[in-house]
């Protein structure tokens, strides 16, 4: 082939390969170019849901892309994040929330993911408000009245939770454990699945963070106890656990995260226009509503708490005869 004709061939691939995608992680001067999926590792329409729709529609406006909603419910929240830090790509356009599960089921059975090696951490966000809620008709007025019932009748008073592990189920043991009762756990994908079954008749209680409140503000359950450190502003005549005699005081932070190895410029990119979209009046409205509050960590801090707390839930996991076998 003559050298011209050789040389142009070069140019010509060389102008093509300009045209096509480059692979690999994502460029931060060109982060974002296309939507954001949000990983939400709960049911629609849960308090999770509600509040992570909301702030994603706030972010999605500083960042200049639509960010979707994927619901994927399972393993007490931490299915999606897990599937995520197993497979997703580095490249900041699938993201996920991170629940304090990812920090306890790890201790309570075998992984294939590792909570803290599998993820970068973006920034943390919120922290549930968690309650104890029966039907509105159910016999159990006060939640003295469920615990007597389960101490005369051991295993046959049972209660939903949000999954195995979940801070739901973790509190509702810790509970008992003082209390001396025992209680049947019958675990859910997430808020949504139990009201609906707590509604149904198909369980007696349920333990879970706020997504409860709309059942309890129309009149259709009733909220027994509450598990913050004060009453709750929203429903200041229901007591905290620690009222009643229980050292049970739950938050359960969480924040977001993507898979491991992300540029930390696109990491930096989608942390100041969440950060930006948490500081939102209609944002801290949803908070309001959710009795949630702000719990802002950066992306070190975040994963310095991940790594502190990873080490302390062993702790609860062994002190509550759950740790794998």
């Amino acid at each position: 082939m003559p050298a011209f004709d050789s040389r142009r061939r070069q140019l010509t691939l060389a102008a093509l390969a300009a045209t096509l995608p480059a692979a690999g992680p994502a460029r931060a001067d060109t982060y974002p170019s296309r939507a954001i999926t949000l990983v939400v590792p709960w049911p629609a329409g849960g308090s999770t849901d509600r509040h992570l729709r909301a702030l994603a529609e706030i972010a999605s406006k500083h960042l200049g892309q639509p960010i979707i909603i994927n619901n994927q419910p399972g393993g007490g929240g931490t299915n999606g994040p897990g599937n995520l830090g197993l497979q997703g790509r580095p490249d900041g356009y699938t993201i996920a929330q991170y629940p304090m599960g990812m920090l306890r089921i790890p201790h309570m059975q075998k992984t294939a993911w590792h909570p803290i090696n599998d993820f970068s951490f973006i920034l943390g966000v919120t922290g549930y408000s968690f309650g104890f809620v029966v039907r509105a008709d159910s016999p159990y007025k006060t939640f003295k009245d469920y615990i007597e019932a389960a101490r005369k009748a051991p295993g046959k008073i049972d209660f939903g939770s949000t999954g195995t592990g979940t801070s739901p189920h973790l509190l509702i043991e810790e509970v008992s454990d003082a209390a001396g009762v025992q209680l049947n756990h019958i675990p859910f994908k997430g808020n949504a699945d139990q009201m609906q079954a707590l509604l149904g008749g198909h369980v007696m209680a349920a333990s879970d963070a706020t997504g409860w409140d709309k059942f309890v503000d129309a009149g259709q359950m009733r909220l027994l106890v509450s598990f913050g450190d004060q009453r709750m502003k929203r429903y200041p005549n229901v007591p905290t656990a620690k009222e009643l005699g229980y050292n049970v005081v739950a938050n359960s932070p969480y924040g977001l995260v993507g898979p491991k190895g992300m540029d930390p410029a696109v990491v930096k990119t989608l942390h100041d226009a969440f950060r930006k979209a948490m500081d939102d009046p209609q944002h801290l409205a949803v908070l309001d509503q959710l009795n949630q509050p702000v719990w802002y960590k950066n992306s070190a801090d975040y994963a310095a708490w991940a790594r502190e707390t990873l080490v302390k839930e062993r702790k609860l996991i062994e002190r509550l005869d759950l740790l794998a076998k």
